[in-house]
This record gives C-alpha cells, sequence and structure tokens, in this order.
C-alpha cells in the first residue's frame, strides 16, 4: 500500500444527460419488443416456455455471479476491490427484480418439467422414487425460498454498503464481513439446489453429482465477465475516472480467466467421469444432445474455452481496456449457448438439434433489456464507488506485480 490522492468526486455521480441515464429506458424498450415479439413469434407455449427459462436463467446467473463476487471479497477482508466492487454490489441488487422475472417459470412449470409433473410419472418407478424431493409441493417450496434469500442477500449488502458512504462507519465493514461469513454457505446450498430444480429436473431420470458446481462455475465467470466489460464501458464514458485504473482491470481479468479455466475443469470433469463409468443412466444427457447437437457442444468446447484461454493468457490482453472488453463479451455469448445447450434439448423441438429461432433471440434481448435497464437505474441513484469503505485507500493505491 503506497500513499494516495483521492481524486475528484465529480466521476462518482451519472450527471443528468449522460449517455448511462438513457439505459433504463432503453432497457425497457428492449423489454417490451423482446418479450412480445418473442411471443408472437413462438411456435407455441410449450416453445415460449423453454425460451422463457434459458432467458430467465441467464439474467439469474449474472445477478448471482455478482453476488458472489461481493461475498467473496468482503470474506476475504479484500482491498483492492473497493472501487470496483459497488458495481457488482448494484448488479446484484438487482435480484429482486430479477426473482419477479422468474414467476413464469413457476406458471409454465407443466410445460417445462412434464415428465416428473404429470400424471404418468406415478407410472414409472425411476420417478416414483425420486417423488420425495421431485414432487410439485416441495418444488414450489423451493422456489420460494431461492427467491426471498437470494432477493435478500442482494438487497443487504447493497443497502448496508451505500448507508456507509455516508456513515463511514468501520463497523458496518464488520457487519458486511460477517454477513458474508454466513451468506457463503447459503450461497451454495441454494444454487445448487435451484439448479437441480429448474436445470437438471429437465431429464428426471438423470443425475450428476457435479451439477451444481457446474452451473456456479459458469455464473461466476459470465459475473465477473459482466463486471468487467460493465467498468470498461464506464471509464470510456468518463465515469470512475482517477478511482479506477488498469490494476483493477487487470484483476477483473485475472478472476475472468481463472474461472475460464475452472468452468472447463468442471465441465471435463462431469463428462470425463460419466464417459468413464458408462452408465445408461448417466450417459443419456450427453446422448440426447449428441448427433445434432454436437455442432454446438463443439463450439461450446472451443469458445468457452480454447479460444478465451489464449485470448487472455498475455497480461497485456488484461491490462488494455479494448481487449478485456472484448474477451467479456464474447465469454457472456458464450454463456449464453452453454444454457442453451443446457434446456433446449429437452423441449419438444429439441430433437430438431441446435437452431436458435427468433423466438429465443428476442426473448434474450427483452430480458436482457430489464437486467442492464435496472442495473444502470441502480447505478444512477447512489456513489459509483464505496466512498465510505476504510480501505478505500488501499484500492486506489493497488499495482499488480
Amino acid at each position: 500500500m503506497g500513499h494516495h490522492h483521492e481524486p475528484p468526486a465529480e466521476s462518482l455521480q451519472i450527471p443528468d444527460g449522460h449517455v448511462w441515464t438513457k439505459i433504463p429506458l432503453l432497457g425497457a424498450a428492449l423489454a417490451v419488443l423482446g418479450i412480445a415479439g418473442s411471443w408472437f413469434t413462438a411456435g407455441d407455449s410449450h416453445e415460449f416456455a423453454f425460451s422463457y427459462l434459458t432467458a430467465a436463467l441467464y439474467v439469474l446467473t449474472l445477478s448471482l455471479g455478482c453476488l458472489f463476487f461481493v461475498l467473496i471479497q468482503h470474506a476475504a477482508r479484500a482491498g483492492w476491490s473497493v472501487t470496483v466492487r459497488r458495481t457488482a454490489e448494484s448488479l446484484a441488487s438487482n435480484l429482486p427484480w430479477i426473482m419477479l422475472l422468474l414467476l413464469p417459470i413457476f406458471f409454465f412449470r407443466h410445460d417445462l418439467y412434464h415428465h416428473w409433473m404429470g400424471a404418468q410419472a406415478a407410472d414409472d418407478p425411476i420417478l416414483v422414487g425420486k417423488s420425495a424431493f421431485l414432487n410439485e409441493g416441495f418444488w414450489s417450496a423451493r422456489f420460494a425460498v431461492y427467491l426471498v434469500v437470494w432477493s435478500f442477500l442482494g438487497w443487504w449488502f447493497h443497502r448496508t454498503s451505500v448507508a456507509q458512504d455516508e456513515s463511514k462507519a468501520v463497523g458496518a465493514t464488520y457487519k458486511l464481513e460477517k454477513g458474508a461469513y454466513l451468506s457463503i454457505p447459503v450461497f451454495a446450498i441454494t444454487i445448487t439446489f435451484a439448479a437441480m430444480d429448474w436445470g437438471m429436473s429437465l431429464d428426471p431420470h438423470w443425475f450428476s453429482t457435479m451439477w451444481g458446481v457446474y452451473i456456479f462455475a459458469g455464473s461466476v465467470v459470465s459475473g465477473f465477465a459482466l463486471m468487467g466489460i460493465t467498468t470498461v464501458l464506464m471509464l470510456r464514458s468518463g465515469l470512475l475516472k482517477g478511482w479506477v485504473n488498469v490494476e483493477h482491470l487487470h484483476d477483473l481479468g485475472k478472476l475472468t480467466f481463472a474461472f475460464t479455466i475452472f468452468w472447463t475443469y468442471i465441465a471435463f470433469s462431469q463428462y470425463f467421469l460419466i464417459w468413464y463409468a458408462n452408465l445408461p443412466e448417466e450417459t443419456m444427457w450427453y446422448m440426447h444432445r449428441g448427433d445434432s447437437w454436437e455442432t454446438l457442444g463443439i463450439m461450446l468446447m472451443a469458445g468457452h474455452f480454447v479460444i478465451p484461454f489464449f485470448f487472455l493468457i498475455p497480461r497485456t490482453m488484461k491490462r488494455n481496456p479494448v481487449t478485456l472488453g472484448l474477451a467479456c463479451v464474447w465469454i457472456l455469448g458464450m454463456h449464453f449457448l452453454d444454457l442453451y445447450y443446457i434446456v433446449m434439448p429437452a423441449s419438444p423441438q429439441g430433437h430438431h438439434g441446435f437452431h436458435l429461432s427468433v423466438s429465443d433471440l428476442l426473448l434474450w434481448i427483452g430480458l436482457v433489456g430489464i437486467f442492464i435497464g435496472l442495473g444502470a437505474w441502480k447505478m444512477r441513484k447512489n456513489s459509483l464507488v464505496a466512498i465510505g469503505d476504510p480501505r478505500l485507500g488501499e484500492s486506489l493505491a493497488h499495482v499488480n506485480f
């Protein structure tokens, strides 16, 4: 840590007339056009339901990835991240609203999970054996728990941090640290069970003990990528000037690079263990995604690992705002394709193979529009940096070695 001088406070607020003040309106327009367009272009309610699940899981996992960043930074008592942490806090504080976007999944539950929610499940001995967990009442109760827990965590960490901007109370930092210690295991449990409820149960005969970690890995790497591109765009538009520098971009790039490798490790380990055991009840998931879905599988291997891995290895690529931003956008695109690979083969159209329909893209645009609109609106209301954090000086003086 070295000496520092606080930059001017003007770049900590989004001024009236700034381009970021127009993003909420743009997001609302994209939401209306995207959701309405998808509804009218979808072949039927079943197709719309699976498209909606994919897009909703996309914006949810981005929010959860940002929430994990907030939790882990507080738990580790990290100083370097203070000037970029508010971005993650603001995006994670969207969770109460994102939870509302998940409600259609509940209403479409019979379209999405008809294999085990339908009457025919009583004639299937495997589903009967799983009925203590896979039953509509318990599934609905867990759904409500996820909504409440994630909404509270996103709201509480943001509210407490923003309040510290005024109070400058060191006690708030200790409060956030203790909250993070308690919240991390809760986060781990809820994201694991939600991954099983909304993703794995699309193929209720199948199971994988690594599934929760796989969804967690995709959520975190995409959340870090979102933070990277958001920070780059704010710097390019004149915000955060003097508060965030190339050293912070470098660390965001390193985290994105590291969790790209982690996602690959989990994805390969899951596949390898299932391939090695060669049990029909485990291999079926990959068999359903063979042949006509093989192209997308190859795209994910190359695009979710090989390309970003070699692109982000050089130090200069992580420290350059343009190259870091390109890498982050690429990873965010790959994350959507990863979720598409998880959800859509289980849809009635899944046997046709990989094909992004107009309805899929429009619905993704609509929900992403809501997400970015809410994020920009929340950022405008408060300081863009946690200026009350006692480790602010450490962050301003941060240097990578």
